[in-house]
């Protein structure tokens, strides 16, 4: 659309329409002087950028890259929502996650987050690794349950845990109608957590009896964490959470509810990340799909799927743990705008133990900012039309549908889960993304990348036992380079000093710099100390400097040039001065001396593990 001005003149009119060739004819002139001899749609190629379940981000999209139609939000097929008017009456629901065994401590937890922007509570219940059932009546104390939706998180007490809830309903004098959340009933995710066969006898029952006599209350929560959590891409969320709620609606409906009941009762749980236009692309493709299957069920306008998003546990850090703060506000943003009805955002030192009230606050307000000061919520589908996001819900509903029939041709989730099969797929897709993680292509902000020593650690209670878990596994971005700072820091605590390599920087600073930050960087992300004293050395005087540094270790940092003239001098000095293993800062060349080369791409996780071993470092 062409805005004109009070005049009638269009704000564009001298400036012509370009075209996507002349585009690309600029690419290829920046791509020539990268040494990248390119043209046409090649060049475009170049710039792309190939993330999980195969799927290709372009540089450039346009009107070209068409999508199916999307339709309107509040009708099928929901990708753009499932009501029409979208988060606009209030805004998406700011649901807090609870774990605390103790009743008196986890009230005062629940009024303080309803006190200050909290809407409905999350609460691991029994042997979730949560309050007692005995205990529930206390740690609800003071809380309007017909104002406040709880969602429970009960595991195998899921019969005592309800029965309880119900109960306090009606102590209290909340109507049947009124009564509002979800008993959070989910065998098969409870299956996938614990390795045990799935039981969905009880999930039945209750989802009859909400039907019968609580219309605002749901029995049954999809939940994809468990697959998240292990490692799985977002197409195998996706097709997880599909094969798990068709597994649902089979039971229920076998059971005597009808389609419409049956799908009333269910409630999908996603994980949204940092990378927020794959999470808004997530969501929405949830959305489709399932308005697919309802479609499939014979009930199209009983498709409008409800969703719960969390922001991702597996992208937490315990390290520099302050940086989650910016990446659950990612996530939390990618999760509204793509229409989750009820976000819950973990708080910062969720990978520590149970948080503060600090770290609870900061959680709550980053949903507050977002509503409240950048009126996120005040437009329908802010997504909706950006040709990249709807192309990419696309290909990842394609990508998730693949997916959800090789689990149904495995038998269904159930079976799936029991041959293996799922955990097979998933710890696939693990293994080639920690390669990516070891070799920093996906880098983790103060953990692979600015990493910092002297930070103070961040010390909380630890969270109480959950139950044993024997299904699929639970990962985290950090743990291959955490594995390594622990290390150092039981060196440290042994020794009164971290592991330290020798900085041998050549030449002057304009030439040493970049790969000497480079190299000081990839080392502290092991929890090794760099040596840069004195500021440059030469053959003559690198033997001195590096028995003033107290390691044996060498890493020479230059550039190509002076690595050419005096590399193989000054790594045969340090050789005969004593040091064990030399490393250079560079692409793998032939220089005497040197044993190993350290650059962009390379397997750091390996390289810090042996320089470790090396130095004797338990």
């Amino acid at each position: 659309m062409t805005v004109l001005p009070a005049d009638g003149l269009s704000l564009a009119a001298e400036f012509p329409d370009p075209a996507h060739e002349q585009w690309q004819s600029l690419v290829e002139g920046v791509l020539r002087k990268s040494g990248k001899d390119v043209s046409g749609s090649a060049a475009e190629e170049a710039l792309s950028t190939t993330v999980e379940d195969g799927l290709i981000t372009r540089p450039l999209y346009t009107s070209r890259d068409d999508a199916p139609d999307s339709g309107l939000p509040g009708f099928a097929p929901f990708t753009r929502g499932s009501t029409p008017q979208g988060s606009t009456a209030g805004g998406w629901g700011v649901r807090q996650r609870h774990a605390s065994t103790d009743p008196v401590r986890l009230n005062e937890a629940l009024l303080g987050d309803l006190e200050n922007g909290a809407t409905s509570l999350w609460l691991a219940v029994g042997g979730s690794g949560g309050v007692p059932v005995s205990g529930l009546a206390r740690a609800l104390t003071g809380v309007h349950l017909d104002l406040a939706p709880l969602v429970l998180d009960a595991g195998g007490e899921l019969d005592a845990a309800a029965t309880e809830l119900l109960r306090l309903h009606e102590e209290r004098g909340v109507p049947a109608d009124a009564v509002r959340g979800n008993l959070g009933a989910d065998p098969l995710g409870q299956a996938a957590r614990s390795g045990d066969e799935a039981d969905l006898t009880s999930a039945v029952r209750w989802a009859k009896h909400c039907a019968a006599g609580f219309p605002g209350l749901r029995a049954l929560t999809v939940d994809a964490l468990p697959y998240h959590e292990a490692g799985g891409s977002a197409a195998q969320e996706l097709g997880s959470s599909l094969a798990t709620g068709v597994a649902y609606l089979r039971e229920l409906t076998g059971a005597g509810l009808g389609v419409e009941e049956a799908c009333a009762q269910l409630e999908f749980r996603y994980a949204a990340t940092a990378d927020q236009f794959l999470t808004i692309a997530k969501l929405r493709a949830a959305r489709r799909l399932w308005a697919r299957v309802a479609e499939v069920c014979g009930a199209p306008e009983a498709g409008a799927q409800r969703q719960h998003a969390v922001t991702s546990p597996v992208m937490m850090t315990r390290r520099d743990p302050w940086v989650n703060m910016l990446r659950t506000t990612l996530a939390c943003l990618g999760a509204g705008v793509g229409g989750a009805e009820a976000v819950t955002v973990l708080p910062f030192d969720h990978a520590l133990g149970l948080p503060d009230a600090f770290a609870r606050r900061i959680a709550r307000n980053t949903s507050t900012i977002l509503l409240e000061e950048s009126h996120l919520a005040r437009v329908i589908d802010p997504a909706g039309g950006s040709w990249y996001v709807e192309r990419l819900t696309d290909e990842l509903a394609d990508a998730a549908w693949a997916f959800f029939q090789e689990i149904e041709r495995a038998g269904g989730q159930t079976a799936a889960l029991g041959s293996g099969m799922v955990a097979e797929r998933i710890a696939a897709t693990w293994a080639a993304r920690s390669k990516d993680l070891a070799r920093r292509k996906e880098p983790i902000t103060g953990v692979s990348e600015f990493p910092q020593l002297a930070e103070r650690a961040v010390e909380r209670e630890p969270v109480p036992p959950a139950a044993a878990r024997g299904g699929l596994p639970v990962v985290r971005r950090d743990e291959a380079f955490e594995a390594l700072r622990t290390r150092s820091d039981a060196h440290l605590a042994a020794t009164g000093a971290r592991p330290r390599v020798f900085l041998a920087a050549l030449g002057p600073a304009a030439a040493h710099t970049a790969r000497a930050s480079f190299a000081a960087n990839l080392f502290r992300a092991g929890g090794i100390e760099t040596v840069h004293e004195p500021a440059q050395v030469d053959a003559s005087s690198a033997p001195a400097a590096l028995t003033a540094s107290g390691t044996d270790v060498v890493c020479l940092c230059s550039s190509d040039a002076l690595y050419a003239e005096q590399a193989g001098d000054v790594a045969e000095a340090l050789v005969a001065a004593g040091a064990q293993r030399v490393y250079l800062a560079g692409r793998p060349g032939a220089y005497p001396g040197v044993d190993e080369y350290v650059f962009a791409g390379c397997d750091v996780v390996a390289v810090l593990s042996s320089v470790l071993d090396r130095m004797g470092v338990a």
